[in-house]
């Protein structure tokens, strides 16, 4: 990843919140279905009305003091924009009655948020072409950060394209913790657009 400086205001330089990938070489791999990762998809061409609908569809489900820690991505970014919020693109945020509770978020700042919170929720979505919900690119939401927050507290969020793209293969979790990832494993309830829910295999 890289940051792009943009011009110094106040003595202060700021970054832009972007992802810029760089091809540094390629390497032939033995390939295996069902054990080699697939490419991360990206997003498809006019699809921000799906995104909306799906973050439409989270915020009218938010409870009233609870705490909602959003992944990175940027389903959940889309989110943030709803609620009129900045969103730490590759970070983990989060929010509590419309407002910033936190950007950025390490591990212990999760587990102390959670601690002081009455009800903790954590909203991921999928990474595309690839299916993994936890244990890429989101591990500040740790094992300790999900026993916390509970199993069933955790939501899952993408479009059908997003899931269409996975073309049959399961969610995937890999949190490092072969329990957790049991425990996680089944099906979960995918919310996919307005007043919609998908059922959908997640494996370890």
């Amino acid at each position: 990843m890289n940051f792009f400086r943009c011009p110094v205001e106040n003595g202060r330089a700021c970054f832009i919140n972007r992802v810029s990938a760089r091809l540094y070489g390629y390497m032939t791999v033995p390939y295996a279905r069902g054990l080699t990762q697939s490419a991360k998809a990206g997003g498809v061409a006019g699809e921000q009305r799906a995104l909306n609908d799906v973050a439409t569809e989270v915020i009218a489900g938010m409870r009233p003091g609870a705490l909602y820690v959003l992944g990175p991505g940027t389903t959940t970014r889309t989110v943030m924009e709803r609620l009129g919020l900045p969103k730490t693109l590759l970070g983990v945020d989060a929010v509590r009655d419309g407002a910033l509770a936190g950007a950025d978020l390490t591990e212990a700042d999760l587990l102390a948020l959670a601690g002081d919170a009455a009800e903790t929720f954590i909203v991921v979505t999928v990474i595309g072409g690839q299916g993994h919900i936890f244990g890429r690119g989101n591990q500040q939401i740790s094992p300790a950060v999900i026993r916390r927050v509970g199993a069933v507290h955790v939501i899952v969020i993408a479009t059908q394209t997003k899931l269409l793209s996975l073309e049959g293969r399961p969610l995937l979790v890999d949190t490092g913790d072969p329990a957790l990832d049991e425990q996680l494993s089944g099906y979960a309830r995918v919310i996919t657009a307005l007043g919609e829910r998908t059922m959908y295999r997640v494996g370890a």
